[in-house]
């Protein structure tokens, strides 16, 4: 399919669920009795989506909101509320019939908070071809709409090309295990459906990296479908803009402090526990930002981290036999590359199998922020217990 024949798909199978009420699309968090102190009813029952991006707090007041297919404009009036009347909030979308609809209700919600006047404008135009202002964004938000996208190399470029240097976005959207087929790709209804068009895991967070964006890292996940051994799994994820270098501020140095033994930023820089690395005032901001939380030990001159030392954290698995279960973690950032004390080496976005053991570890606090874990095995698996190493360790 050309990229203009699955927009305009998308854009008529949109048009028409908002017409009819159809039910669309992919599990949601919304709090609809809040919603509905504020929210009109007809914008409450055209809201599709895989996550609720407005609903993590990330919202300041007083900043400028953009929501990429905003369609009838739910996180926009959640936005709104949070931005308060000083903020701004700008909803995109493609389809006239979702454009009419959150228009008609912006007033009413205004009234309904308060406002003397609507904080939100809607505009019509498509997400590879933003019309907003280079660098006037301070948080852009978007719920299961760019995996519709022909093209999500371009809108990610776009995203960094309208965020302020120091801003972020926080979006949710679907993703794939492994690379969708060509049978599922030129299935229109499954474009509606949020399917055909779901990048790989690595292909979305590796499209966003080189648009620009850092501290890319999962905020939450959950298992959607799972269509002919391609698990599609809903993810929300947040990124930063990081500002222009600025002075060290007295940071000159990173110590990481597990519970991963080594990694490997996002500017290619690679971190050994315990072991003091100088860094530049880039990556200063960058630790700053909160996935690197309790993962480094920020200082102006190099600190030795050692065990014993309440700031070193490392979990290890249990020195006993495993069981395969058809388990699969996926590194979901904030890192470039990362190892565990049982030497498993993750990169960014692939899928890793792993043993129970592995998955005891990897689903412990420290750990799970930073992966995502599916099962492939398509049946009950009877596996036995198995040594692979000569000490009891596995993998």
């Amino acid at each position: 399919m050309v990229d203009q024949d699955i927009a305009k798909a998308v854009s008529e199978r949109y048009a028409r669920a908002a017409a009819t009420g159809e039910r669309m699309c992919c599990p949601t968090g919304y709090d609809f009795e809040d919603l509905r102190s504020f929210v009109p009813e007809e914008v409450l029952n055209i809201s599709y989506g895989c996550g609720t991006p407005v609903g993590l707090e990330t919202v300041r007041p007083g900043e400028t909101i953009l929501d990429i297919g905003s369609g009838g404009g739910i996180d926009c009036f959640a936005a709104a509320r949070r931005v308060g009347p000083s903020g701004r909030v700008i909803g995109l979308d493609m389809t006239e019939t979702m454009l009419e609809i959150a228009r008609r209700n912006a007033p009413v919600v205004a009234r309904n908070l308060g406002y003397p006047v609507s904080n939100v404008e809607f505009r019509k135009g498509m997400a590879e071809a933003m019309p907003v202002e280079d660098k006037s964004v301070d948080l852009i938000i978007s719920n299961c709409v760019i995996n519709l996208a022909p093209d999500k190399r371009k809108v990610f470029r776009e995203m960094y090309r309208v965020i302020r240097p120091g801003g972020r976005f926080t979006i949710s959207d679907i993703v794939a295990d492994q690379p969708v087929p060509q049978y599922l790709i030129h299935d229109t209804e499954k474009w509606g459906d949020c399917l055909s068009g779901a990048l790989t895991i690595r292909d979305y967070l590796d499209g966003l990296a080189q648009a620009g964006f850092r501290g890319l890292h999962q905020v939450t996940y959950t298992p959607w479908q799972i269509i002919d051994g391609i698990h599609f799994v809903s993810i929300t994820l947040t990124g930063y803009k990081l500002p222009h270098a600025r002075e060290l501020n007295g940071v000159r140095y990173a110590t990481l402090r597990g519970p991963f033994s080594r990694v490997l930023d996002e500017h290619g820089r690679s971190y050994r526990r315990g072991a003091p690395v100088a860094i530049d005032a880039a990556t200063a901001d960058l630790f700053t930002t909160p996935p690197f939380q309790n993962l480094f030990n920020l200082s102006a001159d190099p600190v030795r981290i050692t065990t014993g030392d309440p700031r070193f954290t490392a979990i290890f698995p249990e020195q006993k036999p495993c069981v395969w279960q058809g388990h699969f973690a996926v590194l979901t950032g904030p890192f470039e590359e990362a190892e565990d004390d049982d030497h498993h080496l993750y990169q960014r976005g692939v899928p890793q199998e792993i043993c129970s053991k592995t998955l005891r570890v990897l689903t412990e606090d420290a750990y799970s922020r930073h992966f995502l874990i599916v099962n492939r095995a398509q049946a009950g698996v009877a596996g036995r217990e198995v040594s692979c190493a000569p000490d009891g360790g596995c993998c």
